[in-house]
């Protein structure tokens, strides 16, 4: 039976804007300004079969162009290409642009496209992507962050974890490393009252030297939390490592690496609890997975980081019981929308990732390119 082959390759910029701009520790420490929007980059892939499956990466603040060029001048080896090697396909780009390396922009550009041939694979096998992976569960704990930045009053931070927990969400996690840590403590001490005992989380976003970040982690060890996220320099491989043999906090980390080789740093320094990976940031889940099995054999915990959208399957796949990060910022984007119920996300039933791109999505499309025939 002949090989099915890659016939059109489409790529589009999308930029998101965000209800209300953003603002996290780098923000109150001068590090950034407030995040206003988010860049996508998405590829859609279709077949001479006529499959066709969709991915997508994304940019907070810079960047986002950067992925969309870099992938408009790799995107034309797909042509022809048969798309279930997804690791002889992901091998073809990363030669073709290899003088830019194998982490940041470059592979966050292949990304998208690795996602969008998993996804493709799986739409064939009318399969969720969470079950062609091999699932161990159809539902992942689900914690909501988007409620908990710090632009938010205290009042409206417990507002809005009260109606996440009212829509079947499972756990809250909230902002903290303001200039004054005795703001954080109090911001955290009211939330925690607020909520009782429901699974609390904190996230630094990397503001902490080493002794700031060992005086908050000893100070909370009280409130319980599930853990404490990015306390340090997310290169910081050793000063993590001393954190998490230090605390009995958990330490969560990883988020902003962008390639496996940064992540094995972390594993191999005991560096972190919790892996935070994210597979647009990776370049995709053909790296999330291989670095899911490191992870795994590490004995480490899973919180796979923002873009629920692809992370639930990853997770659902995830030997160890993870949790999912929910935020419903991307929602405009797509015509579905995910199940939350008793504290989990649901995996979709529907074939591949399970969205399709919407009229809004469209129209926010600023750039656009198009490969082979129609």
């Amino acid at each position: 039976m002949p090989s099915d082959r890659i016939r059109h390759v489409a790529l589009s910029s999308v930029v998101l804007p965000l209800d209300v701009p953003a603002s996290d520790a780098k923000v109150l420490t001068g590090r950034q300004k407030p995040m206003a929007e988010i860049v996508f980059l998405f590829a859609e892939i279709a077949t001479e079969d006529g499959h066709g499956g969709t991915g997508f990466s994304y940019s907070k603040r810079a960047g986002g162009p950067a992925q969309y060029a870099h992938a408009k001048e790799v995107a034309g080896n797909l042509i022809g290409q048969d798309p279930s090697d997804i690791g002889k396909v992901y091998d073809t780009l990363l030669w073709a642009g290899a003088s830019v390396g194998r982490s940041g922009v470059a592979t966050q550009a292949l990304a998208a496209i690795d996602i969008a041939l998993w996804d493709l694979k799986a739409r064939r096998a009318g399969l969720p992507l969470a079950k062609l992976l091999g699932a161990y569960r159809d539902s992942v704990r689900t914690y909501n962050t988007s409620g908990g930045f710090l632009h938010a009053p205290i009042e409206e931070v417990k507002e809005r974890a009260g109606r996440s927990l009212a829509e079947g969400i499972g756990g809250i996690k909230i902002k903290v490393g303001q200039p004054d840590m005795g703001a954080d403590l109090r911001r955290l001490a009211a939330v925690r009252e607020h909520l009782g005992d429901v699974p609390l989380m904190v996230d630094a976003n990397q503001q902490w030297d080493r002794v700031s970040a060992l005086r908050f982690g000893r100070a909370v060890e009280e409130f319980g939390l599930v853990w404490i996220e990015e306390p340090l320099d997310a290169y910081d491989a050793e000063g993590h490592a001393r954190l998490a043999a230090a605390l009995d906090t958990p330490i969560a980390t990883g988020e902003m690496l962008s390639s496996v080789a940064e992540h094995v740093r972390l594993i191999e320094a005991r560096a972190a609890d919790i892996l935070q990976p994210d597979a647009p940031r990776v370049g995709g889940i053909t790296s999330f997975l291989r670095l899911a099995t490191l992870a795994d054999h590490a004995g480490l915990q899973l919180a796979p980081h923002f873009a629920m959208e692809i992370h639930l399957h990853l997770a659902a796949a995830y030997p160890r019981e993870p949790w999912v990060e929910h935020f419903e910022w991307l929602n405009p984007l797509f015509n579905e929308r995910l199940e939350t119920r008793e504290g989990r996300m649901h995996v979709p039933d529907r074939p591949g990732l399970g969205f399709t791109l919407s009229e809004q999505c469209r129209a926010w499309t600023v750039d656009s390119v198009e490969f082979g025939g129609a």
